[in-house]
């Protein structure tokens, strides 16, 4: 399977807002060094959402930014939603183990109240860290085992 790279890489200081973007970030088991949810779940330690899952959004007439559905990984190239559970990936420097796929939109989403919709859910995926490194945007994603 061919790999795609990182479109933006995002993070934010409070849970359950949207995430913004920077131009590096350290991941470390964790997840994201500096970002709210690091340290809160062994599961959901990185979120990834593939560009073109925001794609179907934005083909709802909302403008949406990387970042918009608070995932810390904006993805181009890759198809992040036919991975399965187990699949390593290479980030940059880091290495990661898709941990789990997909999960509920939390109270109150805003993309989900205007549409009725949302990807996440359904496109999403979350990681754990094996092996932490610096990413940043235009870093190459490979799929390196499952």
């Amino acid at each position: 399977m061919s790999g795609g790279r990182v479109l933006a890489v995002n993070i934010s200081d409070r849970t359950g807002v949207t995430k913004n973007p920077v131009a590096e970030a350290v991941l470390a088991p964790g997840g994201v060094v500096g970002d709210a949810h690091f340290g809160l779940s062994e599961v959901k330690e990185v979120s990834l959402l593939a560009d073109e899952s925001v794609d179907k959004m934005r083909g709802l007439g909302l403008e949406l930014a990387a970042g918009m559905f608070a995932e810390n990984i904006t993805t181009r190239g890759i198809d992040l939603k036919s991975l399965p559970l187990g699949t390593r990936l290479r980030i940059g420097g880091s290495l990661h183990e898709i941990s789990q796929i997909g999960k509920e939109c939390h109270q109150g989403c805003a993309i989900k109240q205007k549409t009725g919709t949302c990807v996440m859910p359904a496109e999403g995926l979350f990681t754990r860290v094996l092996e932490g490194g610096a990413i940043r945007p235009g870093d190459e994603i490979s799929v390196v085992g499952e």
